[in-house]
């Protein structure tokens, strides 16, 4: 250096083995034809097919890097032909003692199973009503922090606690929502928090089991609330003990009830769904889908007619099932039919969908 000092010495930055040299970068491709026989079809997912013809459902960028021996950055950029957005970005911390985690940034909130995961990630082409109904069809996401704890017990268990904005229409519908309330106070953010367990029944046959807790403001009225209640569970068989042989068989089922305080009343829904999938060879597989979203009843047990959803006043059950066909692993095509019940409809609605999905650059394993 000038002056004949000597470089300063910072761990990681002077390190050739950092985040610089070994950013991963994929492209997500998202593409589907359906054919409805509603003329108003009731999918709730951003990412969903909504219209007969072609759908771009997305365009992910995904973006990962150790930055350095403490932190670890991810995002997801998300393009339509509307625009683009940040869906996901965040710092993830990676040497904290006593087994804990720190993210911060925009992030999915680790509600339930299904709620952080992205479509590439999923087995059917749309996402569960009851994600969109409870928190919009961009699933459950905010600015925050979150903390997670690994708990030092004989089987595994992780212990979650978020705090992010509750505003947002499409990711926070039952909180503030699309208002523009300003965080005032405590008060005004949504807490969410959760416990997952891993239990390994066998070599060939695992299961996970949650619980999940979201709490925050709604726009109803001074110190009015809404409470998310959910547990999931995943059961997955993979007879790795019996070679050749590439069976994979998983169940996933999650409920949701969810309380929201109004003027002059309380109002509860449950929704649920639950699904099989069976990849009976390396290139195919298929899966079946059962879905139920209750009409809203007031403290009194009467139905009531929902702010939120002012036509949702009866029970609605949807079933799909599909097939899906992997050219390779990084191409997946998949052929879905579902039938969608909506008790306030004269009729069930029918829909036939062609997806097709393309990965190019790094990708990293699915969470289990």
């Amino acid at each position: 250096m000038p002056g004949g000092g000597s470089a300063l010495s910072i761990p990681g930055v002077n390190n050739p083995n950092t985040g610089a040299n070994f950013l991963d970068l994929s492209f997500i491709l998202d593409v589907a034809a359906a054919a409805f026989t509603d003329k108003e079809p009731l999918q709730s997912g951003a990412h969903d097919p909504t219209r007969n013809g072609f759908n771009l459902q997305q365009l992910e960028l995904s973006i990962g890097s150790v930055v350095d021996p403490y932190f670890r950055f991810d995002a997801n950029i998300v393009f339509s032909q509307f625009g683009v957005e940040i869906e996901e970005a965040y710092g993830t911390t990676l040497a904290l003692p006593y087994n804990l985690q720190v993210r911060a940034g925009q992030f999915l909130t680790r509600f339930g199973r299904i709620n952080p995961t992205h479509p590439h990630s999923w087995d059917f082409v749309d996402q569960p009503f009851a994600v969109g109904r409870i928190f919009g069809g961009e699933s459950n996401r905010g600015l925050g922090a979150e903390v997670s704890w690994l708990a030092p017990l004989p089987w595994y268990v992780e212990v979650i606690g978020s705090t992010t904005d509750a505003t947002g229409g499409a990711t926070a519908r039952s909180f503030l929502g699309a208002t523009s309330e300003r965080v005032q106070s405590p008060f005004d953010l949504q807490l969410t928090g959760a416990v997952k367990q891993f239990f390994p029944l066998s070599d060939d046959l695992s299961l996970m089991w949650g619980l999940s807790t979201a709490t925050g403001p709604n726009p109803t009225g001074y110190r009015n609330r809404t409470d998310a209640f959910g547990t999931d569970l995943y059961l997955r068989y993979r007879p790795i003990t019996q070679a050749h042989n590439t069976t994979l068989i998983t169940l996933q089922a999650e409920a949701f009830y969810r309380r929201r305080q109004v003027p002059g009343d309380v109002l509860t829904d449950f929704n649920t769904y639950a699904q099989a999938a069976w990849r009976f060879s390396p290139r195919w597989a298929t899966a079946l889908r059962y879905e139920l979203g209750t009409a809203a009843r007031g403290e009194d047990g009467a139905r009531v007619i929902d702010p939120l959803d002012p036509d949702w006043t009866e029970s609605r059950n949807r079933v799909s099932a599909n097939v899906t066909f992997w050219p390779t692993e990084f191409s997946r095509l998949r052929l879905q039919g579902a039938r969608d019940h909506a008790g306030w409809r004269d009729e069930p609605g029918y829909s036939l969908m062609l997806a097709l999905e393309l990965v190019t650059g790094a990708h990293g394993a699915h969470a289990f």
